[in-house]
């Protein structure tokens, strides 16, 4: 798989504009990233306007905190999908699961991925405010409840992606999940430490500096 093809081009803030979500379907199209990660307000109005049937249309759910109501991210889901969206980024409720009410996490994971019908479901575990043991079980249990990716953060959060943390979550999932680096990775150098720990997609904001970097570097690499 060529760099390009693993980037989840991202743009999550709270105040972008629809300039900017213009631009970065221009970008995500002329670089065919995998997918545009966009808040769920933009969901249908990107669909109907990207014409690169190569990049999929990602979005988030109970972003990005995770402390919305399983029933509230089942809701969000299916109205994203209803809007046109082909992935899900779901975060989960931290801190139950550092409560070790493992019921809720299992309840909200499930609910995302039956309202997903389907389509690509990542579980944003938030890694930064997770013990070693708390990252092992939140992706045990998406495993179980057959989510397609586990992901580490929001972006959000005190922390991003480590490569420590991506190798634990790849050693743990093994090869029945993908797992999504996301979160301070800025540089191509970033994304190959992250890539070489395990990842297999990489959610970044910086994806056109990334792959111009691994571009000069080796025109031919591929993972």
């Amino acid at each position: 798989m060529k760099l390009n093809q693993m980037i989840d081009h991202t743009i999550l803030g709270a105040n972008v504009s629809q300039k900017q979500i213009d631009q970065i379907i221009h970008e995500a199209e002329t670089h065919t990233f995998q997918s545009l990660c966009i808040n769920p307000i933009w969901v249908r109005y990107v669909k109907e306007r990207i014409k690169n049937e190569a990049v999929l249309v990602c979005t988030v759910v109970g972003f990005p905190h995770g402390t919305h109501l399983p029933s509230v991210k089942r809701y969000e889901t299916e109205q994203a999908i209803l809007d046109g969206a082909d992935e899900i980024d779901m975060v989960i409720n931290v801190g139950a699961l550092k409560d070790k009410r493992y019921e809720i996490i299992h309840e909200e994971i499930k609910a995302v991925v039956e309202a997903a019908q389907g389509r690509t479901v990542k579980v944003i575990l938030e890694t930064c405010y997770l013990t070693d043991d708390e990252i092992i079980k939140a992706c045990e249990m998406a495993v179980e409840e057959k989510a397609d990716f586990v992901k580490t953060s929001t972006g959000f959060g005190t922390a991003g992606a480590t490569e420590h943390h991506v190798r634990l979550m790849r050693e743990t999932v093994k090869d029945k999940a993908g797992v999504k680096a996301s979160g301070g990775i800025r540089t191509y150098e970033d994304a190959m430490k992250m890539i070489e720990a395990g990842a297999n997609r990489i959610g970044t904001s910086r994806g056109i500096q990334i792959i111009e970097k691994g571009d000069s570097h080796d025109s031919n690499t591929s993972y």
